[in-house]
């Protein structure tokens, strides 16, 4: 029989439990941070119907290609999700009992057949907070403070850069790009950072933007006053959307201020996010010390999906924010930062493994997390295990611990081992049965007879 040549799919990857411990507590952590913000958890289904996640109130064409499409028995076309923010929007459409303002985290698998790059693959997991309900930048300020709060507890410091789609919109229209082209030149804009103002330029002639429109973009990638709200002032007299970004721009400056998070956040005209779904402020958390360039999270606000998904044209209030664990944990795995192992004690019987694995299951019974060792391994082995596995309390149940009613706890810190005796008590077991155990601070143990 031809041996196969097993190998993950491009672009997927397996995390072995060194790695999936690290992702689990990033994954802890996030959702501790989204439940004391007050949100809800929600669940979609990974599979969708390709005509929900193609909808122009979806994720545009850039994103359409690299969407994993099929179909089932029935001759129906089907999709994989590539975001969790169309299907957010979807059950929001579905569910119109919903109170408002709602507040919904999602973390869950998501497929894009695109590029594979550090932090990015084709099959990844996405951290997901929407709010649905609040017409003011209250909403956009809240879910920037969560980031920060959030990357905070996970030790990475980072920044945000943000910007107004309406405000990006309605410069472009000032500077002469018709309307038909603009959304292709915002995904021009986008670039900047990674192609340079030569390379922006060369591609808008591409679209045929005018020598003109041309020039006023240069002008204005160039200028160095173009970081502040009062460079766009006298284009707002002429233009609705200018003006109306300007004020929400304005007003999301004024909440940072005030929440005193100003400082690591930082308006930036020339982000664009190239959704075509965003509507007004738009925002991306970045590495202070660049140590990964891309992004690290990023959302915005996307007010027209639920009502286009409806099939109306009413509003609906929704801004979101989204996390990228893959990326998180490469940004974490790259700082080697440690990551508590999370068990309480690890129990090492030397030659008493009933006995062992007894005292292990009284501590769980407890709330304890418990390792019992079963390998039969050597103790200096599993005390190097220990270590490595950063499990701080080790507990030794030998023949004489057993004999003498006593065991040993050591301090993998600071080697320091203490000696426990017994104390006698009675735990019911099921049908009627008893079980001696004692109680000793700092943990419970089980009699052996």
């Amino acid at each position: 029989m031809k041996k196969m040549d097993y190998q993950n799919v491009k672009g997927t990857q397996d995390y072995l439990p060194e790695a999936e411990v690290v992702r689990c507590k990033i994954r802890r952590t996030l959702e501790d941070v989204f439940s004391q913000y007050g949100c809800k958890p929600l669940e979609t289904p990974i599979l969708n119907y390709t005509e929900l996640l193609a909808s122009k109130y979806a994720g545009g064409a850039e994103i359409l290609e690299e969407m994993y499409t099929l179909s089932d028995r029935g001759g129906r076309d089907l999709a994989l999700r590539y975001d969790l923010t169309i299907p957010f929007a979807k059950v929001a459409a579905m569910n119109p009992g919903l109170k408002m303002p709602f507040k919904r985290y999602e973390i869950g698998k998501v497929f894009r057949d695109g590029p594979v790059k550090a932090g990015r693959f084709r099959e990844f997991t996405q951290c997901d907070v929407d709010i649905v309900g609040v017409d003011s930048q209250l909403a956009e300020a809240e879910l920037m403070a969560m980031g920060l709060e959030a990357f905070r507890r996970l030790g990475l410091d980072v920044v945000i850069q943000y910007n107004n789609r309406k405000l990006l919109t309605g410069i472009l229209e000032v500077f002469g790009v018709p309307g038909e082209k603009i959304n292709k030149a915002v995904l021009i804009l986008d670039k900047l950072e990674k192609v340079g103002i030569g390379a922006v330029i060369a591609e808008l002639s591409e679209l045929e933007v005018s020598e003109a429109a041309q020039r006023s973009i240069k002008r204005f990638l160039k200028d160095e006053d173009n970081r502040s709200l009062d460079y766009f002032e006298p284009y707002s007299r002429g233009n609705e959307l200018v003006k109306k970004g300007l004020e929400e721009l304005q007003e999301l400056m004024t909440v940072l201020d005030y929440l005193g998070i100003d400082g690591q956040c930082i308006f930036n005209p020339f982000l664009a996010r190239g959704l075509d779904i965003y509507t007004g402020t738009i925002y991306e958390l970045f590495l202070t010390d660049a140590s990964l360039k891309s992004s690290i999270g990023s959302g915005g606000r996307y007010d027209n999906a639920i009502g286009g998904l409806l099939g109306t044209d009413e509003t609906f209030s929704t801004v979101g924010i989204s996390f990228g664990l893959d990326v998180i944990y490469a940004a974490i795995d790259g700082k080697k930062t440690a990551i508590e192992s999370g068990l309480d004690y690890f129990v090492i019987p030397m030659g008493t493994g009933k006995e062992a694995l007894l005292l292990a299951n009284e501590l769980r019974a407890d709330g304890y997390n418990v390792e019992c060792d079963m390998s039969g391994k050597k103790l200096g082995k599993l005390l190097d295990k220990a270590n490595k596995d950063g499990v701080r309390n080790v507990i030794i149940i030998g023949e004489d611990e057993v004999k003498e009613n006593r065991y040993k706890v050591r301090d993998m810190v600071t080697g320091e081992e203490k000696i426990y005796s017994y104390s006698l008590g009675e735990r019911w077991l099921g049908r009627g049965g008893v079980m001696a155990w004692f109680w000793k601070e700092p943990v419970r143990a089980a009699l052996f007879d």
